[in-house]
């Protein structure tokens, strides 16, 4: 086994050398095909995504290939690159990766976890329902690896309270068995004392005997696969609960915010997406999705029985109920009293969160009007909101220090050290963010997303209801194998141009792409929740598989109906905006200027 590991490690780097060194050569005849601009660009490009898609350097580190070549190949110079690594959205979510650490820092995710369940009940479909809103809450505002991280062991405590280890379980099935082969063998028939079922032998025949011992014994069968499906429902809704409930927020997931700051480079008059409008468009998508994926995953797993609903429930699963109840009391109970950076915690976070959504809604007036426009941002709010984390007291002060003389003068911690946020803040992210935004804006400069767009000609004539469906399910397919993030990246520049090819609002092609690199359910290496979920050891690779499919298209559905209703009230999807219209016309122009370079070029062949 040691041999067989090494031999795999060995082939995985060998692997990684060809890519790494393969990789740039065979992508030359790119930089020979296209005009000298574009085709280096687009050589970049290709080369990151290869890179990002095979994991041949760490995704952070590919980010930063830009830095390196766009200035090399004259594709854009080094001041232009290095300040997309630190635009305002990275502040935004810099500021809520910060909020999340405080949050981790002092247990608070925990204490409403286990509040939540507390208040759903015991019973598994209710639990499954438990788990879910907690996790997408949690979702919103934490990674959704954090939260997956988080739930998963709670989820495995009250799965052993409900039903034991998982291992015994299969044990005891197994050794049933051989106890039946081998009381059949002797003529002899009894009663697993598993199920606790009495029977009396007095006054029964043999044939009596053989009916009850064969109806208990298949009861008992039962009871192991209904226990082995809620196993497996816990386990798979928690990291599709992660991927909905980041989907609610911009801060909630990395493509969200890699949307905004491609918005900012390619339209820079587009004003419609901020914290409070997409919190309006996608809130209630995903509260409708997390619904309906409930409903599945309960059905599916067995947490909801179709044809049993009046069935009484037997004393197993009582018993097995109540204990589970008293696992999550006396974990609550374990936490202790709330403490006061637990509260103050809570009151910043719900001040972080109503700052965000209220500084412009768009439906009225923003507490930002108050101040020169276009100077306070969502970045501007995050941060001011994590700066007080780091002084704020973690202990009640006490008045009484101030007047007393003789009070000892001790250094009262804060709610957040910046030791702590270097240790939790997961910073590849926003070198990953600053890489794609450092590729939009080689795009864009270079003239490659308007070569592309001029490609386009074949998607014309396809209905934009249509497009958004088509575009939903090819993200959401090519994200299953690929990262969240480099999907999007890739991707965003293409749909921008095609938007300006079929005459309709950009956002009305960009939102799906970016919600729809949030839908992969479907493998382990989709994303890092289903990862973490399946080295559980308790789902194969066919769970995930035949719940995900349903759930990509429940999920590409549910888009698509909200983009064509109350989206298009919130973005004002309905007509092509001014600010699209502008960068239709400098696409045009430098369109244009394009073809005329690449037919001199010709010509002088």
């Amino acid at each position: 086994m040691a041999a067989l590991g090494a031999l795999v490690k060995k082939v995985w780097s060998v692997r990684r050398v060809l890519v790494l060194l393969g990789a740039p050569l065979a992508l030359l005849p790119v930089l020979l095909s296209l005009p000298p601009k574009e085709g280096r660009c687009l050589y970049v490009i290709l080369l990151m995504a290869l890179y990002w898609c095979t994991e041949a350097l760490p995704l952070a580190v590919t980010a930063l290939l830009p830095i390196v070549l766009f200035p090399f190949l004259g594709v854009l110079p080094s001041n232009k690159v290095c300040p997309q690594y630190f635009l305002d959205t990275n502040f935004l979510f810099l500021s809520g990766l910060i909020m999340a650490s405080a949050i981790e820092e002092w247990n608070l995710h925990r204490r409403i976890a286990l509040r939540v369940l507390m208040l759903v009940g015991v019973q598994p479909a209710r639990l499954i329902l438990g788990m879910m809103l907690t996790t997408s809450f949690l979702s919103m505002w934490l990674s959704n690896t954090a939260s997956t991280a988080m739930m998963l062991p709670i989820a495995n405590a009250i799965l052993k309270s409900l039903f034991g280890e998982k291992d015994t379980s299969k044990d005891l099935n197994r050794e049933n068995e051989e106890n039946q082969a081998s009381l059949q063998q002797n003529k002899l028939y009894t009663v697993p004392t598993e199920m606790q079922f009495l029977a009396s032998t007095e006054d029964k025949d043999l044939r009596e005997e053989k009916e009850v011992a064969s109806d208990v014994i298949s009861d008992f069968k039962k009871e192991e696969e209904y226990k082995t499906n809620i196993w497996k429902g816990f386990l798979i809704s928690i990291p599709y609960a992660a991927s909905i409930g980041g989907t609610a927020t911009l801060t909630g997931t990395a493509p969200n915010l890699i949307l905004l700051g491609q918005l900012k480079s390619y339209f820079p008059e587009c004003d419609v997406v901020n914290f409070g409008s997409w919190f309006m468009f996608a809130f209630p998508l995903m509260l409708i999705f997390l619904l309906m994926g409930w409903l599945w995953i309960s059905i599916l797993y067995g947490g909801i029985n179709l044809r049993g609903w009046r069935i009484k429930k037997s004393n197993i699963r009582v018993d097995a109920e109540a204990r589970a109840r008293e696992v999550i009391k006396e974990d609550y109970q374990k936490l202790g009293p709330t403490k006061f950076a637990e509260q103050a915690i809570f009151f910043f976070f719900c001040m972080f969160a109503i700052m965000l959504f209220s500084r412009d809604p768009k439906f009225i007036p923003g507490w930002a009007s108050l101040f020169a426009p276009g100077f306070i941002t969502d970045a501007v709010t995050g941060i001011t909101i994590v700066i007080i984390l780091f002084f704020f007291p973690s202990q009640k002060p006490s008045f009484r220090w101030w007047f007393d003389l003789k009070a000892p003068n001790t250094e009262t911690q804060p709610l957040l050290t910046w030791r702590k946020a270097q240790e939790t803040v997961p910073w590849n992210i926003i070198l990953l963010l600053g890489g794609g935004f450092a590729m939009a804006k080689g795009c864009e400069e270079s003239g490659l997303s308007v070569w592309i767009g001029g490609r386009l000609h074949p998607l014309e004539g396809v209905p934009p209801p249509v497009a958004v469906i088509l575009i939903t399910v090819v993200i959401a397919m090519f994200t299953e194998f690929a990262s969240n993030t480099a999907t999007i990246i890739i991707f965003l520049p293409v749909l921008a141009e095609l938007a300006i090819r079929l005459k309709v609002n950009p956002l009305y092609l960009m939102i799906p792409g970016t919600v729809g690199c949030s839908y992969a359910f479907m493998l382990p290496v989709s994303t890092p929740p289903n990862s973490i979920a399946f080295s559980s050891g308790h789902l194969m690779v066919k769970d995930m598989a035949r719940t995900g499919l349903l759930m990509n298209l429940m999920g590409v559905l549910l888009l698509s109906l909200a983009m064509n209703t109350w989206a298009k009230s919130i973005f004002q999807l309905g007509t092509f905006p001014a600010w699209a219209n502008i960068h239709a016309e400098n696409a045009t122009s430098l369109m244009t200027a394009v073809e005329n370079v690449t037919l001199s070029a010709l010509n002088k062949i």
